[in-house]
């Protein structure tokens, strides 16, 4: 009799938690906190967004938006409802800002989710304790964030798909315009017109030597009789001179003996590191922000596996909570000694408008030391990860102590004056240095003693012009002026460039003519949009509707109304602007035409007038007026790499592929034959040899 089988009933699956966040990485990273319980995918940024192909807002309808899935989406949005729908509890755990919650309500659409449901999970740093801690206490979508990002939305979509059809009719066509990118550039262009319209003013300085015993020390003139007076002119210059007995001595009148501090700066809010790495590390905006959303969403570091490194990287807080201020008094009680653990710490002021929603930009764990982690990190991350790491523990840190010496010296009425300094602590300045460390030391000087004049050097000097704006500036000058938000700037400084309305020269901002004419523009029929007072004014009103004070449809009818009258009057009463092509001076070698200059989307090149019958086009060179010195029959050209950045190449390239970073000055190294070159160094200019056996100073 044959053996009855009992068939095995199949164990059913467990239903898993979903948590949906942006990011591959970050989704790696919080799986491996949350356990087998938990599956984390990746929505890949939003998921829905206004269509690219209209308006999309319905302007009668109190600005409805017509939002469509996202192209390309299709399938992360298929497999996030499949994944949902087999879950046991779907959390949305998108970043902590407008953006965030946006991106988390509009989840929550395309996955049937009701926003009331407590399904929202927020965290400022991707820490075991902080990931965990955030999923015991899930909250509903906050409608006034996701309003807030709406309004902004749907005000950039109202002014850019406006004012941008009127650009492509009026100039050509590509050109764009936008609430804060307009603001950026007009601050450009206003700097340009004022450094036009600069007129430098003659001044001169008396720089002098004196000797006390053995020892030497600088001082400069300061006036008449301990008062100030200025040298407008060598005239003045020469009748000091001629009151001056340089064979007399001159007394020490007033010896002002101090001690100063100087504290550290705080901890890092977005805009503070995007200048910082600017200045410090030169990096571009949109690298920076790069980097720190790599550290923020986490990283491999070995046996700890996948951990967030940084938190949050959009935030305008400088607000630090009490579990990381002990640890870093820890570490810095270990390490350096409780002298240097500051026990009350700097505090920085809140920029008016600015959110306090989020913690100051610092490591998780002040323990993961930059050297620590450098063999994990790329060399961005590194940098960007010490920056940050080192601004953090300063700012926890005591001032460093300065002791000052300030001394009068005069002779028949004539006053010269010298400062001296010498670091008596360095506190905070032994993690954060910025170069301005340096002793002056005076020698040991009292009221009563005399010195003897060593020598004296009259310089003739004139008054600069403001500097363009550095990226670094320019943000700086967005966030004084309440224009924009931390997270807009990387995007609104790579769109005036994309569209060539500016152009970085030696890191520095400078306008193109469509960027003239397009500021022309907006400024003649849009000056609400260019109005600095105005826009900061908006922007208030937008984070108004984040605090639940405003209403973001009263917000946007306020704004547009007045705004469709002025699109409506500039596309009425702009003409034409003819964009004139330059004689190039040379005739086209394919048809025999003349060749002109034309403005692309580049910046200017070579083409055949006889476009488009005829196609040909040359890049526009500018020869620094040395001989290739590879081939020696090229002419050494100034060229520019993918990323925009300078280089040196030969003219007969693909023939010669002599390249070089460094500008060849035209003269070979005496010691070895190799050619010179120029390189920067602090100060000016140095041609040196390549292969480091010789350098010379340049004059400049």
């Amino acid at each position: 009799m044959p053996t009855s089988t009992k068939k095995r009933a199949k164990r059913k699956k467990p239903q898993k938690k979903l948590v949906i966040v942006e990011s591959p990485a970050k989704a790696k990273t919080i799986e491996k906190y949350l356990g087998r319980t938990y599956k984390v995918m990746a929505s890949l940024g939003h998921v829905r967004d206004l269509p690219k192909s209209k308006m999309g807002v319905d302007v009668d309808h109190d600005y409805d938006p017509h939002y469509i899935s996202i192209r390309g989406k299709g399938d992360v949005i298929k497999e996030l409802r499949s994944e949902a729908k087999k879950a046991k509890q779907v959390y949305l755990a998108a970043d902590p800002d407008r953006e965030g919650e946006s991106i988390a309500w509009h989840l929550s659409h395309i996955l049937d989710l009701d926003p009331k449901d407590k399904n929202r999970v927020v965290f400022n740093e991707i820490t075991k304790d902080a990931v965990k801690d955030a999923f015991k206490t899930p909250r509903s979508i906050d409608m006034d964030l996701v309003d807030a990002q709406q309004a902004r939305r749907i005000l950039d979509r109202l002014v850019g798909y406006s004012i941008s059809p009127l650009l492509w009719k009026k100039v050509k066509k590509g050109l764009s315009a936008g609430r804060v990118q307009s603001i950026a550039l007009k601050l450009i262009i206003d700097r340009e017109t004022e450094i036009k319209n600069f007129e430098p003013e003659e001044y001169w300085t008396i720089d002098t030597e004196f000797k006390h015993k053995r020892s030497k020390f600088a001082a400069s003139f300061y006036g008449r009789n301990v008062k100030k007076q200025d040298l407008p002119n060598n005239e003045a210059v020469q009748k000091v001179l001629a009151d001056i007995d340089r064979d007399g001595d001159f007394d020490i009148t007033k010896v002002t003996r101090k001690e100063r501090k100087r504290s550290p700066q705080p901890p890092f809010t977005t805009s503070a590191m995007q200048q910082e790495a600017n200045r410090k590390l030169n990096f571009r905006t949109r690298k920076t922000m790069m980097a720190a959303q790599q550290l923020y969403e986490g990283i491999n570091i070995g046996k700890e596996g996948s951990q967030g490194l940084i938190t949050y990287m959009r935030t305008d807080s400088t607000r630090i909570s009490n579990i990381a201020k002990h640890e870093a008094s820890s570490f810095i009680h270990e390490k350096y000694g409780a002298e240097y653990a500051a026990t009350k710490t700097i505090k920085g002021k809140l920029p008016e408008g600015a959110q306090d929603a989020h913690e100051a930009i610092r490591p998780t764990s002040v323990y993961r030391t930059p050297a620590d982690l450098k063999e994990y990190l790329t060399n961005d991350q590194f940098k960007l990860y010490s920056l940050v790491w080192n601004r953090f523990m300063s700012s926890q840190m005591t001032p460093a102590v300065m002791d000052t010496m300030a001394v009068t010296l005069e002779q028949n009425g004539v006053t010269f004056k010298a400062n001296g300094s010498k670091m008596k602590f360095d506190g905070f300045l032994k993690l954060y240095k910025d170069g301005k460390e340096k002793d002056n030391l005076l020698p040991d000087l009292n009221e009563g003693d005399t010195v003897t004049l060593s020598k004296t050097d009259p310089a003739q000097h004139f008054t600069q012009p403001p500097a363009r704006y550095s990226e670094a500036n320019l943000i700086k000058a967005l966030e004084e002026n309440g224009v924009g938000r931390p997270s807009t700037y990387a995007p609104t400084l790579d769109t005036i460039q994309r569209r060539y309305y500016v152009k970085l020269t030696g890191r520095r901002f400078e306008p193109t003519e469509l960027g003239d004419i397009v500021n022309s523009i907006i400024q003649d029929y849009f000056p609400d949009i260019v109005n600095v007072g105005f826009t900061a004014g908006l922007e208030k009103e937008l984070d108004g509707i984040e605090e639940g004070h405003q209403n973001w449809v009263k917000v946007v009818d306020d704004f547009y109304k007045p705004f469709s009258k002025e699109v409506d009057h500039a596309q009425d009463t702009i003409e034409k602007i003819q964009i004139k092509d330059e004689p190039a001076g040379f005739d086209c070698d394919i048809c025999g035409a003349p060749m002109v200059i034309k403005m692309g989307r580049y910046g200017k090149f070579y083409a055949c007038s006889r476009f488009p019958d005829c196609r040909n086009t040359k890049p526009i060179v500018k020869e620094i007026g040395v001989i290739c010195p590879k081939c020696k029959q090229g002419q050494v050209i100034e060229r520019k790499s993918k990323k925009n950045r300078i280089f040196y190449g030969c003219s007969r390239y693909p023939d010669c592929d002599f390249a070089t970073w460094d500008k060849p000055v035209g003269r070979d190294c005496p010691k070895d034959g190799h050619y010179l070159v120029e390189k920067k160094v602090k100060g000016g200019l140095q041609v040196v040899c390549p292969n480091g056996d010789y350098e010379e100073e340049v004059q400049k």
